[in-house]
C-alpha cells in the first residue's frame, strides 16, 4: 500500500516570495517541469507539458488554473516573461502582447491577463529552445540596400543572394563604392522571409576577382551584425531592384536594432566563412544588417580600398505564424502576437503533404511494376484511369 503523504507542500512551506525567487533562476522551460517530481502542486502541469513541445501546453493554460499558491506566484512574478527576457533578451523592446484567436466569442471562463501573458511567455520561450523542424535553412528574401555600390546595377547586392560563383557567364558579386581609407565600414541590409526568425548562423563570402592580376580577394578585416525593424508603418518598406539601389533606406534612424553580435574577423579567403552567433537570436522584425569594418585590399588601378562580398546567407528558423508582430508607436516598439490557432493548420498541411506524398510514391510504384511486365511480356496496354486507381496502401506492397 503506497504511503500516504501528509505535510504542508515543500514550496508552501518556503513561502511564495522564495519559491519566486528559486524559479527566477532557472534558465530552461524544462525546468520547470522538472519542478512537478517535488511538488505536487506542479505535478499536474509537469504531466501535460511537453519540454520538446511548446504547443502542449496551451490546453492546461486555456483553463482557469487551481488556488494553489506557487503556481500562482510563477504566473504573477512574470516568471515566463523572465525566462523569455534571458534567453533572448531582444524581448525587452516588445511593448504588449495580444493573443489572437478565430472564436468570435469570448472563453467560457474568463482568463486574466497575467494567465494570458504567462501562456505567451512559456510558448514563445518552449519555441526558442526547442530543435528546429528544419535546421540549417537559409532565410533570406529581399535585399532592401547597400551603403554603396561601385557599378550599379553590374555589381548590385542583390548577386549576394546568388550561391553560384558565376551567373549568365558572368562573375556575381556586390562591391562597395572605393575609399581611401582602410577603415571605412560598410553594410548590406537584408529582409528575411518572415517577421519573427530565431537566427543562429550568418555565413559570408569575400570576392576573388580572378579577372585582376594577381587574384585578389576583396575581404573585409571583420563583420558584425545586427538585427531588428523598420520603423515605419507595415508596408512602407523599399528593396533594391534592377532601376534602384534604395539608397535612402539605410539610415539608422529608419530602424530599431534589438541586437548586436560581438565583432568576427574575417580571412582574406575565397570561402563561405560561417559565423555562429554566442546565442540564437530573436529577430523580431525580420531586418539583419552585415556590417562590414574595413577593407584590406586596394585595387591597382585607382589605388583604392574596396569590399566585394559575392554570397550571404542566414541560417535559422520562422517562428511565423504562430508569432507574428506589429509596430505600436513611432519610436518602433512592437506588439508581439500570439495565434495557437495557428499551429492546427500547420499540422494539417503537414497531414495533407504527407497523404500526397504517398499517394505520389504509390503512382510511381504501379508505374514500375508496369514497366516490369512489358520488359518481361511485352507491352501492356493501361488506360489512364487504371493508373490514377492507386491507394496509398500501394506504397506498403
Amino acid at each position: 500500500m503506497a504511503a500516504k503523504s501528509c505535510g504542508p507542500d515543500l514550496l508552501d512551506w518556503v513561502g511564495t516570495d522564495i519559491s519566486a525567487s528559486i524559479f527566477h533562476l532557472l534558465d530552461h522551460p524544462a525546468d520547470l517541469v522538472r519542478a512537478a517530481a517535488v511538488s505536487r502542486p506542479w505535478r499536474r502541469f509537469g504531466e501535460q507539458f511537453s519540454p520538446s513541445s511548446p504547443m502542449a501546453i496551451d490546453s492546461l493554460y486555456h483553463r482557469r488554473l487551481p488556488e494553489f499558491h506557487p503556481f500562482t506566484a510563477v504566473i504573477e512574478n512574470n516568471l515566463s516573461k523572465s525566462l523569455c527576457l534571458r534567453l533572448c533578451p531582444e524581448v525587452a523592446t516588445v511593448a504588449a502582447v495580444a493573443e489572437v484567436t478565430r472564436s468570435a466569442s469570448p472563453p467560457a471562463v474568463p482568463v486574466s491577463e497575467s494567465e494570458r501573458d504567462f501562456r505567451i511567455y512559456s510558448n514563445l520561450a518552449g519555441a526558442v529552445v526547442s530543435a528546429p523542424r528544419n535546421h540549417d535553412v537559409a532565410i533570406f528574401t529581399h535585399c532592401i540596400g547597400a551603403s554603396s555600390t561601385d557599378q550599379f546595377p553590374k555589381e548590385t547586392m542583390e548577386h549576394t543572394l546568388d550561391e553560384d560563383y558565376i551567373v549568365n557567364f558572368r562573375p556575381s558579386y556586390w562591391s562597395s563604392g572605393g575609399s581611401d581609407s582602410p577603415d571605412e565600414p560598410e553594410s548590406l541590409t537584408y529582409r528575411l522571409n518572415h517577421d519573427i526568425c530565431i537566427v543562429d548562423e550568418i555565413k559570408v563570402q569575400p570576392f576573388e576577382a580572378y579577372f585582376q592580376r594577381g587574384d585578389p580577394i576583396y575581404s573585409a578585416k571583420a563583420v558584425r551584425f545586427r538585427m531588428g525593424h523598420y520603423k515605419l508603418p507595415r508596408g512602407s518598406e523599399s528593396f533594391v531592384t534592377h532601376k534602384d539601389e534604395n539608397k535612402m533606406v539605410n539610415a539608422d534612424k529608419n530602424y530599431m536594432w534589438t541586437y548586436t553580435s560581438p565583432e568576427y574577423p574575417m580571412l582574406q579567403e575565397n570561402v563561405l566563412q560561417s559565423f555562429k552567433l554566442p546565442r540564437p537570436v530573436l529577430c523580431i522584425g525580420g531586418v539583419v544588417m552585415i556590417e562590414l569594418l574595413g577593407g584590406v585590399q586596394k585595387q591597382k588601378a585607382d589605388d583604392r580600398y574596396y569590399i566585394c562580398i559575392c554570397s550571404a546567407q542566414v541560417k535559422g528558423r520562422s517562428l511565423s505564424p504562430v508569432f507574428m508582430f506589429d509596430i505600436s508607436d513611432h519610436e518602433g516598439y512592437s506588439i508581439l502576437k500570439y495565434l495557437p490557432d495557428a499551429k492546427e493548420d500547420m499540422k494539417l498541411d503537414d497531414t495533407k503533404e504527407s497523404l500526397e506524398w504517398l499517394s505520389l510514391i504509390g503512382r510511381y510504384n504501379k508505374m514500375n511494376q508496369i514497366a516490369v511486365v512489358n520488359a518481361l511480356m511485352g507491352p501492356l496496354f493501361m488506360n489512364e484511369y487504371d493508373v490514377d486507381d492507386v491507394s496509398d496502401d500501394d506504397f506498403f506492397e
